[in-house]
């Protein structure tokens, strides 16, 4: 991690009207369409994107004439009621203001600047007024804000509080009540980096990482479209997980997915790897071409290595050259030539498969697992790659060789276009996006927003970063790092940014509502896996078993019927399988677990970047019906009911035994005294329902002689105890 020696900041650096910050959001906005980077599309000939297209004499009407805002036909379109710009037909017209910001940039020369996020980000400069204070760059660089704002910090969240979020954030899991106990009581000055260490080391630490990833990969257990067959491909997801757990540095966690197979000294776990681009929705069935949906898998895996590490929309170059960004329709094809010449998709069996044996099967000497990998085609047997008139498959325009947009750094000299060169240019030094792109999604993650809100746009029609400055130095030091991600987490959950309380004040409500500038931590309900794991964790009955084929919980009775074809069947697992964290649970695509998708899971039938919160009543009767849950509360009501000494104490003490298993705090008279008047009215109720007591309440419980209309009444407390706002979100 990075300190500087002061806390203070002299001054925040002033935020002149310039190109991109202003201009060019809204020449992306209300004009590129018509005029920008697309030809097919470009009105009147007309280009706006750059300075030399912009300014060039047209009829002895230039559309910009620098320094002179009058003379500039722009100022007299957007102006005047002749011909206005843009026209009625795209929508408002510009406003005042917009207008003058226009009129003062071409009066002060109209000088073009390439789009932020395409300039390699620098270590900012920083003065400073009170050398020895401490502060981490991360706390200068968002205290800049604070004071352009007129925000102040918020206090430290209390040790209960903070030490949940870390524990929540690195691991997806919240911590045991005596781990919570131990921090709080503990008077070592270091003890929150300690903790961070211990839970990043923790093997919570890989799979919580590796399920935000498998987002991004597209991992499903089964091919997609109509008959959606199953699909072998869990060691893949499995390789992700021991990547995370030896943190691998980024960069090479990116060459061996891309290209494994190409790297000189290839082993079976770098060919492994590259099953990340068989994720690919596949087609087998009848009546289909095969060449088109090997085209379609082709075309996404460009999106996807675009999107993921680029964080730019290049699928929008798919049919003719991008309207707001750098990217041309031929472009495209030189990407597309680059994942062209692999060997996979020509085969309806999702070959080439590799052995991937598992440690059971060798000692069993039974046909081991295989895995769908990538295959490069020898130089003899290469494709030939055409832009695709309007993306169809059938109609072939130019013939085009891989390579790279010109609006970035060129593959070096001499080497072959493949994926490799891909590969290893991406996290090239002169690359300007991977390293923004990566930090700012785990920003998001930590955060629940980026400093760039649109982790999958970084181009012109995307979200100006909230904080730039601290964005480029984020970016630089997780380079200089090694591309290390759990120093990228030790360095953010040091800062006092994340130590925040999350305390919402009327002042800072009004000045800041939605949390952009990190005057406070901002609160955010926890991510599908997460909300399951955390019920199943807090009633004692999580599964620590990792890796192997995945899992099938229940779930609502013929879902499966659906299915086109004999795969009909959901095998509800026995044991500790039907307890495994989520990110083991079998997904299908066109049927997704239905716990999962009603908090917002993707189905993984492409590339999910950000996933969008939502709020609805069903996510209420999911936590309350769904067979999880209700397993959850018995097993949580059966722990609470477990300890023989809070058997002597009667209802309070169990219901504050409850309250630690699921808070990890300590519980609040009021609370206590709430549950404990739901757990009275229950019993009555159960007393009177022989039947539903039966249904709902746990089994008997050894050493306690409990009726089984209590029982119900416990299962119900302990529901109701899971229900809580307070255990479904992150504070």
């Amino acid at each position: 991690m990075v300190f500087l020696p002061g806390a203070a900041l002299l001054v925040a650096l002033s935020c002149p009207q310039d190109f991109a910050t202003e201009v060019r959001p809204i020449l992306a906005r209300r004009c590129f369409a018509c005029h920008g980077n697309d030809e097919e599309t470009r009105e009147a000939g007309l280009r706006l994107d750059s300075f030399a297209a912009a300014t060039l004499d047209r009829d002895g009407f230039p559309a910009i004439v620098p320094g002179d805002a009058e003379g500039s036909e722009l100022v007299a379109r957007i102006e005047g009621e002749f011909d206005p710009m843009p026209p009625e037909s795209a929508g408002e017209p510009l406003t005042e203001d917009e207008r003058e910001i226009l009129r003062r940039w071409i009066d002060g020369g109209a000088e073009y600047a390439p789009h932020w996020s395409f300039v390699p980000p620098v270590t900012p400069k920083i003065e400073l007024n009170e050398p020895g204070g401490g502060a981490s760059m991360i706390d200068i660089l968002v205290g800049e804000q604070h004071a352009a704002h007129g925000l102040s910090w918020s206090p430290q969240a209390d040790d209960y509080t903070l030490f949940r979020r870390a524990s929540l954030d690195v691991t997806g899991l919240p911590p045991s009540p005596e781990a919570a106990r131990a921090y709080a009581a503990s008077t070592d000055p270091k003890k929150f980096e300690r903790a961070v260490d211990d839970l990043l080391d923790s093997p919570g630490y890989a799979e919580r990482w590796a399920a935000v990833w498998l987002d991004l990969a597209r991992y499903a257990d089964s091919s997609g479209h109509g008959s959606d067959p199953l699909r072998t491909i869990w060691r893949y997801r499995d390789w992700v997980i021991e990547a995370f757990d030896r943190n691998m540095p980024f960069d090479q966690f990116t060459v061996e997915q891309l290209a494994g197979d190409l790297l000189p000294d290839a082993t079976v776990s770098t060919r492994l790897a590259t099953a990340f681009h068989r994720n690919t929705m596949t087609n087998t069935e009848g009546g289909t071409d095969d060449e088109e949906f090997r085209v379609l898998a082709v075309k996404d895996r460009v999106n996807t290595t675009m999107a993921v590490w680029m964080g730019l929309t290049a699928g929008c170059a798919e049919c003719h050259s991008h309207k707001f960004d750098p990217i041309s329709h031929v472009e495209y094809y030189q990407l597309f030539d680059i994942f062209n010449q692999t060997a996979d998709t020509d085969q309806n069996d999702d070959r080439p498969r590799l052995a991937t044996p598992t440690q059971a099967e060798i000692d069993t000497k039974v046909e081991p697992t295989t895995t769908p990998v990538m295959q490069e085609l020898p130089l003899d047997q290469r494709r030939v790659s055409h832009v695709l008139t309007r993306g169809n498959f059938l109609q072939k325009a130019e013939e085009v060789r891989g390579a790279v947009p010109a609006a970035f750094p060129p593959l070096p000299d001499g080497v072959e276009p493949n994926r490799l060169a891909l590969a290893q240019w991406l996290v090239a030094d002169g690359n300007p996006l991977t390293a923004r792109v990566t930090v700012n999604r785990v920003w998001a993650r930590l955060f629940g927003r980026g400093l760039v809100l649109t982790e999958g746009d970084f181009g012109s029609q995307g979200s100006l970063p909230s904080h730039p400055r601290l964005l480029d130095w984020l970016s630089v030091e997780f380079r200089r790092s090694g591309w290390d991600h759990k120093e990228l987490l030790r360095t953010i959950l040091s800062s006092r940014t994340y130590r925040q309380s999350s305390d919402v004040t009327d002042a800072g409500l009004t000045a800041d509502p939605e949390g952009v500038w990190l005057a406070r931590y901002p609160r955010q309900r926890l991510e599908a896996e997460m909300i399951r794991d955390t019920a199943l964790g807090v009633a004692g009955l999580l599964s620590k078993k990792r890796f192997g084929p995945s899992v099938y919980p229940p779930q609502p009775e013929g879902l499966w019927q659906a299915a086109f074809n004999g795969q009909r069947v959901w095998k509800e697992s026995t044991g500790e399988d039907r307890y495994r964290r989520g990110l083991y649970v079998f997904l299908r695509r066109t049927i997704p677990y239905p716990m999962l998708a009603t908090f917002d899971a993707p189905s993984r039938e492409t590339c999910t970047l950000r996933r969008i919160p939502t709020n609805t009543p069903l996510q209420a009767f999911a936590l309350l019906n769904d067979p999880v849950f209700v397993e959850a509360s018995q097993g949580l009501a059966q722990r609470a009911l477990g300890d023989a000494a809070a058997s002597e104490l009667g209802p309070d003490s169990t219901i504050e035994r409850m309250l630690w298993y699921a808070l990890a705090r300590p519980p609040k008279a009021p609370q206590i005294a709430v549950l404990a008047s739901l757990f009275s009215d229950a019993r009555e109720a159960f007393a009177l329902d022989a039947e539903g007591a039966k249904a709902f309440g746990f089994a008997a419980l050894a050493g306690r002689e409990l009726a089984a209309h209590e029982r119900a009444a416990w299962t119900l407390v302990a529901s109701t105890v899971l229900n809580l706002d307070s255990v479904l979100t992150k504070e």
